[in-house]
């Protein structure tokens, strides 16, 4: 942020500008609102908490709508990348990624990656962001769409919360969406 001033006119008449320039204050806090359970879109959030963790700054991870998977206990280690409609992926075009096996073709494919990188399973992940401090919620609605129970959840996620809930926890965090 800058800021400028006029200061006094000089002897020739002019005003001389002063200004201050101010740094921008480090981030203290981030929520990060995860609402897409595919494989491709669980590690974003994920990997953002981490980073948050590793610098010393707070992370809460919100899980919504389809984010929901990423903990639910029957779902969390049979995420898929899906094939049909991903824009990311146009190495193959919708015709061919809706062929039977494809998506569990491309599944393979990421996971593989993301294992020769080191970067742990979806499940792993979770418990790695709980043991560094992160704070981990499910979203009330969104349980209450699918028919969810808060014990068929990983028992990592700390809480269910309402929107409101969230948006208490989140007060002075950078809000991140996925």
């Amino acid at each position: 942020m800058t800021t400028t001033t006029l200061d006094e006119p000089t002897t020739s008449g002019q005003s001389t500008v002063a200004e201050t320039v101010q740094e921008p204050q480090p981030i203290q806090r981030v929520s990060i609102i995860c609402s897409k359970g595919s494989l491709d879109m669980a590690y974003p959030g994920l990997v953002m908490a981490n980073g948050a963790r590793m610098m010393g700054i707070e992370a809460m991870v919100f899980f919504t709508f389809w984010g929901l998977d990423m903990i639910t206990e029957d779902k969390v280690d049979h995420l898929h990348v899906a094939t049909v409609g991903n824009p990311a992926l146009p190495m193959m075009p919708t015709m061919i990624g809706g062929l039977p096996g494809m998506e569990a073709v491309a599944s393979k494919m990421m996971k593989k990656q993301m294992e020769d990188l080191e970067i742990p399973p979806v499940r792993e992940f979770i418990e790695m962001l709980s043991d560094a401090g992160a704070e981990l919620y499910a979203c009330r609605m969104a349980m209450d769409m699918f028919k969810l129970e808060r014990e068929e959840l990983l028992p990592q996620v700390d809480e269910v919360l309402t929107v409101m809930d969230f948006y208490e926890k989140s007060a002075g965090s950078q809000i991140i969406f996925i």
